[in-house]
C-alpha cells in the first residue's frame, strides 16, 4: 500500500514542503512515483520517516541523519536502542530542567531571594523549598507564615549561612547529646530545646510553647519530617520530640 504526499504529511504531522526538501536531498525519497510524477510512499518510506523524525526530535541535523541511516553495516534495532537512549537522556534532562523551574516557582513563592548556585552554596543537596507549596496549603493562612516570607524575602546569601551555621551548631549538639546517653527531659536537653524554639523566634516567625509543642508533634506524625531529622543520627527526631515537649511543660507550668 502507498500514500501519497499530503497523506504521509498528515500522518507525520510535518508539511508537504518538508517532505519534498527531504527529497530534493536524498534523505526520504518516495519509493514510488506515478506516472504524473507524483511522490507515493510505501510501509519502509514511512519507517524511515518515522526514525527521521526521531532524530530530528532530538536535535541531530539531517546530514548526520542521513549518514546514520544510510550506514549499510546500521542494524535497525540498533537504531531502536540509540533512539531509546538518547530519548531516555532527554527526558532525565527535561525532569531535572521541570524541577528546577518549580524549585525557582517555589522559591519566588516563598520569598528566598537567592540565585540557584547561591541556594548550591548555601543549603547543599537540601533544598528549602522542597515544601514550599505543601506549607503554604497548611499554613498560608497564618501569621507566622506570613512573617516567615517576610524576613525570607529579605535575608541575603550570607544571613542563610549565618542561620544554617547556628542551625548546624545546635544540631551537632543535639546528636552529642543523644550519643552520650543525656536524658530527654533533663536540663541540658531542655535547654538544647529551648534554644531549637529561640531560633525559630529570631530567624522566622514568633514561636510560642504552644506553637513550639505543635512542631514536636510533627516529628511523630509526619514521617517525612521525621527522617529528614534522623538523618542526622538515627532516633534523633524522637528525642528532640521528647526534649521540646518537656521544655514546654517546664516553661508553661511555671
Amino acid at each position: 500500500m502507498s500514500y501519497s504526499v499530503g497523506q504521509v504529511a498528515d500522518f507525520a504531522g510535518v508539511t508537504v514542503r518538508t517532505l519534498h526538501h527531504y527529497d530534493e536531498i536524498g534523505l526520504l525519497e518516495p519509493g514510488e512515483r506515478t506516472h504524473a510524477g507524483h511522490r507515493k510512499y510505501g510501509d519502509a518510506d514511512l519507517d524511515r520517516l518515522q526514525q527521521i523524525l526521531f532524530y530530528r526530535e532530538l536535535g541531530f541535523p539531517l546530514e548526520e541523519i542521513t549518514v546514520l541511516l544510510d550506514d549499510p553495516d546500521a542494524d535497525p534495532q540498533e537504531h531502536l536502542r540509540r533512539q531509546h537512549g538518547l530519548l531516555t537522556a532527554r527526558i532525565e534532562k527535561l525532569r531535572d530542567m521541570a524541577a528546577a523551574v518549580q524549585r525557582a516557582m517555589e522559591a519566588r513563592k516563598m520569598g528566598i531571594n537567592l540565585t540557584p548556585e547561591e541556594k548550591f552554596e548555601v543549603f547543599g543537596d537540601f533544598d528549602p523549598d522542597d515544601h514550599a507549596e505543601e506549607a503554604e496549603r497548611r499554613w498560608g493562612n497564618t501569621e507566622a507564615f506570613r512573617e516567615s516570607q517576610r524576613r525570607a524575602a529579605s535575608y541575603t546569601k550570607e544571613d542563610w549561612e549565618r542561620i544554617k551555621a547556628a542551625a548546624d551548631d545546635l544540631n551537632r549538639r543535639w546528636v552529642a547529646a543523644l550519643d552520650a546517653g543525656v536524658a530527654a527531659d533533663s536540663a541540658t536537653a531542655m535547654d538544647l530545646a529551648e534554644e531549637h524554639r529561640q531560633q525559630i523566634c529570631d530567624y522566622y516567625y514568633d514561636c510560642p510553647y504552644e506553637t513550639h509543642a505543635g512542631i514536636a508533634e510533627l516529628f511523630a506524625s509526619d514521617d517525612r519530617y521525621a527522617r529528614t531529622t534522623d538523618q542526622l543520627r538515627p532516633g534523633l527526631s524522637a528525642y528532640m520530640r521528647e526534649a521540646i515537649l518537656a521544655n514546654v511543660a517546664r516553661r508553661t507550668e511555671r
